[in-house]
């Protein structure tokens, strides 16, 4: 060491005589070809190493060398791998300060940010020279309060859009080729600028980079405070552009902390990861109440074996779950699957349809190829029946195999339009759920996973705890009876029916059949008879949908499926007394992260509407934006669901299971609809034509009810009405704006259908006991089975994921066009592989 401290200038010169000495001609490596030496330029960077003598010893990492050792072993020097620090300005991009900013101030959410912050750009560029002649980091400093109430979400998603569409294009390819090269070869490199993260993210993933030194923002509740982090990277000086034009960017730690006026420790601790941070949310798991769960469950031992019964397979949730369970569950005894025949189209038929047109069975297929059909008849059933009927409507001989194999009931039919006729509502999501508890009741041992919904809560706001309540209603009616409730609507139906045959309703459908301003005028005999039959028919169901939406708005349910759905839970609490049943609630089941695939989706869901709306010119969503929007992928609902029946196959379950995020990992309305407007926005950077470039323009934004009323559809309502009663007068052969007051009045409609789920009733819907469950789960299947809804990154989620599946499998639904073609296929061989309803295929 004393040697090399005599040496003095004249020590880098000999260290790097010696490596090209020792590897030979042309190319010198450290840790086997880890470190590239090629010519003059590289051996110049090792020139200017400012390390100390002691950088060929133990403290090589604690002097801030440009070589740093990792996994270092002391009897092999060639396992020291280098650290690379590289400075981008000049040597990958010129790039200033100020650009990125003024792009992200350009860019913010609403019209009055912008014209705001670009005042701000403005008059920062006049008194730019005179900043940073005086002070280079303050001047930093003071350019970027410009971003001060920005989102993390919207600054990571315009940074990713400035390097790809302005940055990228001005990458200089000599430079991106050295250091892509030192990546091939295991260097560890780390880039630095003066940029913000949210640019050099994307810029160092492009390179293969894993670290970097970039400026960064401070954050509260995601949103900027305008403040940088220390330390702040100061620009290069006035002459860098001269003066480091070089495509070289390597750096010295100690000469690139002279020039960013940090320390050493500074640049160390400063290195932040190339990949999007998002917040872990792990909590510890702690039983204040209701079942102590033991830890050593299982999942695939609980299930080896059973003989279960799925009722609505034909749904979103049903499809994913039966695919799942198939997939990752060979063991399991059987799956009887309880379909409704329709007219000519047999129970078995309909499943096969199924399994050959939905993308859910994908993965299946790539499995088992052609024995897939084999391995369905090993283990699929199909009985024909009808949940809505006495007995599920199966064969008495079918029923009693069933009742004695049965371990477990799975129940994930229902009718989940908001509005629906009140008859369909109550059949279907009650009375069903009745015919499912008495055929239970005669079974030998089965258990029952009934699915609701976590909006049985209605019109209230606060925490909703894992309790069920029975007989409950929103506004507390006193001496409510759930059951009696039940029986008064099917009276209401009764009433309705016959008035709808009776004398006075007749003389009124017969009397619009004739009206002048109907299609049919004139009918006459059998004509007339069936327009009146018709005309009947509407009027019934619009009458009973009327009658169901007061019915529950005047209990407290914001609609009629909500109503349903509670009576049903309120009869499973009567009439389950002592029975193994389990009450699954979810919240608003959307597009898949894992299961069956990456981003599954399928029908025009809940926030399918929404978010398709928040995609054109509608900017102003009335909504509150601390209300949580409580959404869950559907592999995460049917990963609860597998937990919840493997424990209540094993009789450790809870009487009632919530699955939703609003209490552990919330995303709230005014987030929600950020990050669908930064999703519409890169979808449409990626394409051509003006239409593209204004509708990215249009940001969505959360407003009042007030604003609303006064700005948006019903303003725009208003006035097409004013404009039709002014031209009114005027001899035309139709009335102007029709079609736009028509849309108008659609849109008002949506808008109202969703008011409980964007606007009002602020619920929490704690998932404790699911949670319970998944860290019981044995070490080895928590991977596979665990129930992860609180690790969801939101922004990924909704801009990755979510929105690109909606645009693949549901905007077409909305807007009338097919979805993409899929290439035929059958289960076996090109044959259709045939199911029967007795446990033959």
């Amino acid at each position: 060491m004393e040697l090399l401290n005599l040496l003095g200038p004249f020590r880098h010169f000999l260290f790097t005589i010696f490596f090209l000495i020792g590897r030979g001609p042309g190319t010198s490596t450290l840790d086997n070809g880890s470190f590239p030496i090629r010519g003059f330029e590289d051996c110049f960077a090792l020139f200017t190493m400012e390390d100390s003598s002691a950088c060929l010893g133990k403290s090589l990492r604690e002097d801030g060398c440009a070589l740093e050792q990792a996994n270092h072993k002391p009897d092999a020097f060639s396992r020291v791998l280098p650290t690379v620090y590289w400075r981008v300005e000049g040597s990958l991009l010129d790039l200033t300060v100020v650009q990125p900013v003024a792009f992200f101030t350009w860019n913010a959410q609403t019209f009055s940010e912008r014209f705001r912050r670009r005042g701000l750009i403005f008059l920062m560029a006049a008194l730019r020279p005179f900043l940073y002649s005086t002070n280079r980091k303050f001047a930093t400093r003071v350019v970027h309060t410009a971003l001060r109430g920005v989102t993390r979400d919207r600054l990571d998603l315009l940074g990713e859009e400035y390097f790809q569409y302005k940055l990228k294009p001005q990458l200089k390819p000599r430079g991106a080729e050295r250091v892509q090269e030192l990546v091939r070869t295991g260097a560890d490199v780390v880039l630095v600028s003066q940029g913000l993260e949210h640019v050099m993210k994307p810029l160092a993933q492009h390179l293969g980079v894993k670290r970097l030194v970039a400026n960064r923002l401070e954050f509260r509740d995601g949103v900027a405070t305008g403040r940088l982090l220390e330390p702040v990277i100061r620009p290069r000086g006035a002459f860098a552009r001269i003066q480091e034009q070089s495509p070289d960017g390597r750096r010295a730690p100690k000469t690139l902390a002279r020039q960013l006026d940090i320390t050493l420790e500074e640049l160390r601790v400063s290195v932040i990861g190339s990949g999007r941070e998002s917040a872990a949310r792990e909590h510890p798991i702690v039983h204040f109440e209701g079942r102590q769960q033991a830890p050593g469950f299982s999942v695939r031992r609980a299930l080896n074996g059973k003989h279960v019964m799925l009722i609505g397979v034909t749904g979103f949730i049903g499809k994913v779950w039966l695919a799942n369970i198939l997939m990752e569950l060979p063991e399991i005894g059987r799956v009887y699957l309880l379909i409704r025949r329709q007219k000519s189209n047999p129970a078995q038929r309909r499943f096969e349809k199924i399994v050959e047109d939905s993308p859910v069975f994908d993965p299946l297929f790539e499995k088992y190829g052609n024995g897939l059909g084999e391995y369905l008849r090993e283990k699929v059933e199909v009985i024909e029946g009808d949940v809505t009927r006495p007995s599920l409507g199966v064969d008495e001989e079918v029923a009693r195999r069933l009742e004695i194999n049965l371990d477990l009931i799975v129940n994930s039919s229902g009718l989940t339009d908001f509005n629906p006729d009140l008859r369909d509502a109550l059949t279907t999501n009650t009375d069903a759920a009745m015919n499912v508890l008495e055929f239970l009741r005669a079974t030998d041992h089965a258990g029952l996973l009934h699915l609701s919904t976590c909006y049985v809560a209605g019109e209230r706001d606060g925490r909703v705890m894992e309790k069920l309540v029975p007989n409950y209603t929103p506004h507390r009616v006193p001496h409510f009876d759930a059951e009696q409730e039940w029986r008064s609507l099917h009276e209401v139906i009764a009433k309705a029916e016959a008035r709808a045959e009776g004398d006075e309703v007749t003389a009124g459908l017969r009397s619009q059949s004739l009206a002048k301003e109907h299609a049919a005028k004139g009918l006459q005999g059998a004509a007339l008879e069936n327009q009146i039959r018709k005309n009947r028919i509407r009027w019934l169901k619009t009458y009973l949908t009327e009658a169901g939406t007061r019915r529950a708005k005047e209990l407290g349910w914001p609609n009629t499926y909500t109503l349903s759905k509670s009576l049903a839970e309120s009869l499973i609490v009567k009439y389950g007394q002592g029975l193994p049943i389990a009450v699954v609630r979810p919240a608003i089941v959307e597009t898949s992260v894992a299961k069956p695939f990456l981003g599954w989706n399928e029908g025009i869901n809940t926030s399918a509407s929404l978010s398709y709306l928040l995609g054109t010119y509608f900017r102003q969503l009335p909504s509150n934006e601390s209300k949580r929007l409580d959404i869950l992928p559907v592999d995460a609902v049917c990963d609860g669901m597998t937990l919840i029946a493997a424990a209540i196959v094993e009789r450790r379950h809870d009487e009632l299971y919530q699955l939703a995020t609003s209490a552990t990992n919330p995303c709230d309305m005014g987030r929600s609809i950020e990050l669908t407007s930064l999703a519409h926005r890169k979808h449409y950077r990626a394409q051509e034509g003006l239409e593209s470039w204004l509708r990215l323009r249009f940001d969505a934004i959360p407003v009042s009810k007030t604003r609303y009323q006064r700005m948006s559809a019903p303003a725009q309502k208003a006035i097409v009405k004013s404009i039709q009663r002014i031209m009114s007068p005027l001899p035309l052969r139709k009335t102007p704006l029709v079609k736009a007051e028509r849309n108008l009045e659609r849109l008002e409609k949506l808008i109202e259908l969703f008011e409980p789920f964007i606007l009002l009733n602020e619920h929490d819907f704690a998932a404790d006991n699911v949670e319970k469950l998944s860290q019981a789960l044995v070490e080895d299947e928590r991977d596979k089975f665990g129930y992860k809804a609180r690790l969801l990154d939101w922004w990924d989620y909704w801009i990755n994921v979510h929105i690109p599946a909606l645009r693949r499998w549901t905007y077409p639904l909305i807007e009338g066009r097919p979805l993409e073609a899929r290439p035929a296929r059958s289960l076996e061989n090109g044959e259709t592989v045939k199911t029967g309803t007795n446990g033959n295929w």
